[in-house]
């Protein structure tokens, strides 16, 4: 190859990470799940790693689209499809274990936003 033709495969070689990069919170349950178990037995510490931000990271944007999606559901006058109050918490623990009540088979095709909306739904159903 010639130099011209490295010049003309440069630019898409470089956006490609890019376009592939998947956006916060659409790592899979069975990804969070493997990253998560590897960290496990550091304990707290765990969050002060680089792998813990990112994990913590995933859930954190998950719980920003929900609420970006709920709050624009609210404004048009749509009914939302969970009815969770202004502020809340969730322990690693409650979240761990709903990642793990997902059947190992279907784990790598839910994400963790679709499993934040799911445990939302769960935890605060809108009244009937």
């Amino acid at each position: 190859m010639t130099n011209r033709t490295y010049a003309r495969l440069l630019p898409a070689l470089l956006a490609a990470p890019l376009l592939c990069a998947m956006a916060p919170g659409d790592m899979s349950v069975a990804a969070f799940l493997a990253r998560a178990a590897s960290l496990e037995r550091l304990g707290p510490l765990a969050l002060a790693t680089p792998q813990g931000n990112q994990l913590k990271g995933e859930v954190v944007a998950a719980g920003k689209r929900y609420k970006a999606r709920i709050d624009a559901e609210r404004r048009a006058g749509r009914k939302t499809t969970s009815c969770p109050p202004e502020s809340g918490s969730l322990s690693p623990d409650q979240w761990l274990a709903h990642l793990r009540s997902y059947p190992a088979p279907v784990r790598s095709k839910v994400s963790v936003y679709s499993a934040f909306d799911a445990l939302m739904k769960k935890r605060y159903p809108c009244p009937a």
